[in-house]
């Protein structure tokens, strides 16, 4: 498994420097929030749905065994096959397997984090198996050989030149002299390109953003109808999801739908969202001959009854990521990992071992602003903290980090000498202000002013003014 996660104060260096994705995350950023605010502000609703959506989920995860049961019964009652897999080594083997009982070479694959997480198109290549991605994003970052650097829109980061640049050299049987400075002419490139594929396919790979309890449904939600031409044209369709993505019926679906794209995109609905139950019938016109659901664990079951299960109620709708400050100013790549920003960094150490990651619950300012717009009310902040305290008590934070910790640990529980301390802190860092309410350098906080000033301590601290208001 590739995780740069513990070079991460090395990946934002790179990533701060990097003009190119710099002008990326700024052109893309205020954008997602802009629509996000349009389409909650237009549903009065909206968080009377998100506590649904909140209590549809954690119902789920308290009887998550009652309905993974319900649900693989129906699935098999519809003539679909379900495969448990406790880890990716399990996943990969079973879509494999699948894959060859068939004599697959190529697989065309809908948008999946979970095929992210497994590596699962490195290992098809590696076993003769060409896997072909057919989200325009995830098909771009494909041919860069790159992660997802978002949730919901995996390319993010590059610019229109970038990708310009990256069809030229991967469609070198295309006209030389094609004009490609438009975005429409980029996508119907890449259409014209992967519609050979879905043809030319053997199998068809989805994630699914639901797995209905209640019918043995699979639901994907796309913009780019590329999720039904994969799982609708080749001759088996294999759908790969974690254990947490059951609902227990359609209503409940249709509950939380309402605020996915909502918070994703800013759409009321996405353009595509596709129920596929089983494989084709007697009468279908369309439709696979073999149905398989591959659901994924990987971890998620030792997160269940503990103080990070609210982690699982994520609908990887990419809100958190939109209005993060932190993951607006590095990216998604610099996370090391398949899960970027506020969720990933929490979501990350639980699946990879707080060890592989101790430095992400850190990449938060706690502004809360990530709490505050996910449509399942996870908290964010408290997860992040929770890690925080778990990086503690495994002494992973750096020395100095420790000492400072420590040092002011002693000086809080000595009330006198700490009120005295802080008070002439207050007066030299008011002074080195020289009243512009600001300092561009502090002792001891280099990795902070390097990149913005800090304010000033503007008069008395606040035990003084206590003090003060008290009398």
């Amino acid at each position: 498994m590739d995780i740069s996660s513990e070079t991460f104060p090395k990946n934002v260096s790179k990533a701060l420097a990097d003009g190119q994705l710099q002008y990326a995350m700024t052109e893309t950023g205020p954008r997602f929030i802009q629509k996000r605010s349009k389409a909650r502000d237009g549903l009065p609703e909206f968080d009377a749905l998100r506590d649904q959506a909140r209590d549809i989920k954690d119902h789920v995860l308290e009887h998550l065994d009652i309905y993974l049961e319900r649900y693989e019964a129906k699935v098999k009652d519809a003539g679909g096959h379900v495969h448990w897999a406790d880890t990716a080594d399990e996943a990969r083997a079973a879509i494999l397997k699948i894959c060859r009982g068939v004599g697959a070479k190529m697989a065309t694959k809908g948008k999946s984090m979970i095929s992210e997480e497994i590596e699962l198109n490195h290992y098809l290549s590696e076993n003769g198996i060409e896997p072909v991605e057919t989200d325009l994003g995830e098909y771009l970052i494909q041919i860069r050989n790159e992660r997802p650097s978002h949730i919901i829109a995996p390319a993010v980061h590059l610019t229109r030149d970038q990708i310009e640049a990256d069809f030229r050299k991967a469609h070198t049987h295309l006209d030389p002299k094609r004009d490609l400075t438009e975005i429409p002419a980029l996508v119907e490139e890449a259409r014209t390109v992967l519609r050979q594929k879905y043809f030319a396919a053997d199998v068809g790979i989805t994630g699914a953003n639901f797995l209905i309890a209640e019918t043995g449904t699979s639901i994907i939600v796309t913009n780019e109808g590329n999720g039904d031409l994969t799982q609708i044209l080749p001759k088996v369709h294999i759908v790969i999801a974690s254990i947490e993505k059951i609902v227990p019926t359609l209503e409940d679906a249709s509950t939380i739908l309402r605020v996915l794209a909502r918070s994703a995109t800013g759409q009321e609905f996405s353009n595509y969202t596709t129920l596929s139950t089983g494989p084709r019938r007697a009468g279908d016109p369309d439709g696979p001959v073999e149905y398989h659901v591959v659901i994924l664990d990987n971890g998620r079951s030792n997160v269940l009854g503990t103080e990070f299960q609210d982690m699982l109620r994520c609908i990887r709708c990419g809100a958190c990521l939109n209005h993060c400050p932190v993951y607006q100013a590095v990216g998604g790549h610099a996370y090391g990992w398949v899960y970027p920003g506020p969720i990933g960094s929490v979501v990350t150490p639980a699946l990879v071992g707080i060890e592989n990651a101790k430095h992400l619950p850190n990449a938060s300012t706690f502004c809360g602003r990530c709490e505050e717009v996910c449509p399942m009310r996870i908290p964010l902040p408290r997860l992040l903290r929770h890690w925080r305290e778990k990086e503690f008590e495994k002494h992973l934070q750096p020395s100095a980090m420790r000492f400072g910790i420590g040092a002011w640990a002693w000086l809080a529980k000595r009330p006198s000498l700490y009120r005295k301390a802080t008070a002439l802190a207050a007066r030299v860092l008011t002074n080195q202000g020289h009243g512009k309410g600001r300092l561009s350098k502090v002792p001891f906080a280099s990795g902070w002013t390097q990149y913005r000033d800090f304010p000033a301590p503007q008069g008395k601290t606040f035990h003084q003014l206590w003090k003060e208001r008290r009398s």
